[in-house]
């Protein structure tokens, strides 16, 4: 928390943006999800419900990084078999990998309030750069003096670059289980200290 009378915004190139210092995903405000294909025809949506982050936001916000863990075990697409199934070897390998790791290296480009985050993202013990799409969503300070700002961030995988291989043939042609998976990442960040 930050006292009133200390500047906890900035300007920077047309946005209003939070001065230097480092940040926290807010458990109560954030949603890691993912979209993945289901028998050719439909789409599975499901999340991971216990996530956290550290964001670092520095004098260059050009050069501002990210870290975030996110507990395979909280896998949670609404249907207990499939879950326990994705928890299983024969996809995440929860008990064996029990998280799955971010690490940013750069931000790539700019336009507006929207950035490219390049990092290294850890699956299953299996480590593959991809490059988010992040929205800028704003600042402000919370009713409970807490300095904040929202954002959200999607990028897309093919799970088998991570081992995730598992699958079943169609009988009408295809698999059951789609390659390509959609990340979609929205969530608010608390400042610390």
């Amino acid at each position: 928390m930050t006292s009133s009378t200390e500047a906890t915004t900035r300007d920077w190139e047309g946005l209003t943006i939070p001065t230097p210092g480092t940040y926290v995903l807010d458990a109560a405000h954030k949603r890691v999800g993912f979209v993945a294909r289901h028998m050719m025809v439909s789409k599975v949506r499901g999340e991971f419900a216990d996530a956290t982050a550290s964001i670092t936001v520095t004098g260059d916000p050009m050069q501002s990084s990210v870290t975030a863990s996110i507990q395979a075990a909280s896998i949670n697409t609404a249907q207990a078999d499939r879950d326990a199934h994705l928890r299983s070897p024969e996809f995440l390998d929860a008990e064996q990998y029990p998280t799955l790791e971010f690490r940013s290296t750069a931000v790539k480009s700019r336009e507006g309030n929207e950035f490219v985050l390049v990092g290294e993202l850890t699956i299953k013990g299996v480590t593959r750069q991809v490059e988010l799409e992040v929205e800028f969503e704003g600042v402000g300070r919370s009713p409970f003096g807490q300095d904040i700002f929202g954002f959200s961030a999607s990028t897309e995988i093919d799970r088998e670059d991570y081992g995730l291989t598992w699958n079943v043939a169609l009988e009408t042609g295809g698999v059951l289980v789609g390659r390509k998976v959609k990340i979609e990442i929205e969530g608010e960040a608390i400042r610390q200290g």
